[in-house]
């Protein structure tokens, strides 16, 4: 069973076991020299409605976790499941159904839109390439979708380069709309954005969310936001999820040494801050060519025992629905687990 998983309701998006691994290619043969363990063994889930954060440093993963789930990238093992059909192995043609319901909205606004289109032909081409709609029907649907997201038809003839950046993300959200998705992953979505147009974006994805019944891969380096929009959080380290659980048991209660550095460098009000330590990782993140052996954190973590350095800790559930991969919460080690508590607990 994936972390967090439950028998009562079978989740929308089920992930198991997910590795994507990058091929380095040398010589004059171009053979394979070696692999980037770009993601190297993530399993979770998804439940209808509902939006799980994906966080971690730059390079951890995880914008390739949400391709590979779109099946923009292909998986090197692991199953992916949508309503509990398996699409891991389908090809270009058997995913066209899949695609419908399965969409992305991009980081970069600015990049992610073509050029040479007008804004009503960027959001209807979707409907056109899958068949849904066309002619006065298309348009019409186009023109919902418009002030759904906060534009006027008076934008429908325009070019991207005629729009702002919060303006050009809110057309990637309706080109992501047009084919009534279940379920949207946003590629750090408002990264790029102004701080009070981030605002005014993620206001706008949990409104359509509470209307549509959709569900969200929310990929993200910026916690705060994270907090903001998700319900479940997921913690990314090098490839693997250290942690996965709901966001307030995360933020007050974290229960991986990685996920307790994160947040200490997260700006928080004192009363919510008392308590906490800061911390300060030493040492560069290793590269996922030749990842550590054992837990890829150890290198960095203060609370490294010598296990660390060759057993690699297996994601299991600590307390209730509250899952880390760490060897400090599994039985051996409660002397480190109790301090990482008491510095990581407001």
């Amino acid at each position: 069973m994936s972390a967090g998983v439950s028998n009562a309701a079978a989740p929308l998006l089920d992930v198991r076991g997910l590795k994507k691994h990058f091929p380095i290619y040398k010589g004059v043969f171009s053979r394979v020299r070696g692999h980037v363990y770009a993601v190297d063994g993530v399993s979770f889930h998804i439940g209808r409605g509902e939006t799980l954060g994906l966080v971690g440093e730059s390079g951890c993963g995880k914008s390739t976790v949400g391709r590979t789930v779109l099946k923009l990238l292909e998986p090197t093992e692991g199953r992916i499941r949508l309503d509990d059909e398996d699409i891991t192995e389908l090809d270009g043609a058997e995913m066209m159904p899949y695609r419908q319901r399965m969409q992305m909205i991009f980081q970069d606004p600015y990049a992610s839109l073509n050029p040479r289109m007008p804004a009503r032909s960027i959001v209807g081409e979707p409907m056109h390439i899958h068949g849904m709609a066309e002619g006065a029907e298309r348009e019409e649907r186009v023109e919902a979708l418009f002030e759904r997201v906060g534009l006027g038809r008076r934008h429908l003839d325009s070019y991207p380069h005629e729009f702002s950046g919060g303006q050009r993300q809110r057309i990637g959200i309706a080109r992501a709309l047009a084919l009534n998705p279940d379920l949207i992953v946003g590629d750090e979505p408002v990264s790029a954005l102004d701080v009070s147009i981030q605002a005014q974006i993620i206001n706008l994805l949990m409104d359509l969310q509470d209307e549509l019944k959709l569900s969200y891969l929310f990929v993200a380096h910026d916690l705060a936001v994270v907090e903001h929009i998700s319900h479940r959080v997921a913690v990314m380290y090098l490839g693997r999820i250290v942690e996965i659980t709901d966001k307030t048991s995360l933020f007050d209660t974290p229960l991986h040494p990685y996920t307790e550095a994160l947040l200490s460098a997260v700006p928080m009000p004192k009363a919510r801050a008392r308590g906490r330590k800061r911390v300060i990782l030493t040492g560069d993140v290793p590269s996922p060519i030749n990842p550590p052996s054992g837990c890829h954190f150890h290198a960095r973590c203060p609370y490294a025992m010598a296990r660390c350095r060759s057993e690699e800790p297996v994601l299991r559930e600590v307390q209730s629905s509250h899952w880390a991969a760490c060897h400090l919460h599994d039985g051996t080690g409660a002397e480190p687990a109790a301090a990482l508590g008491t510095a990581a607990t407001a």
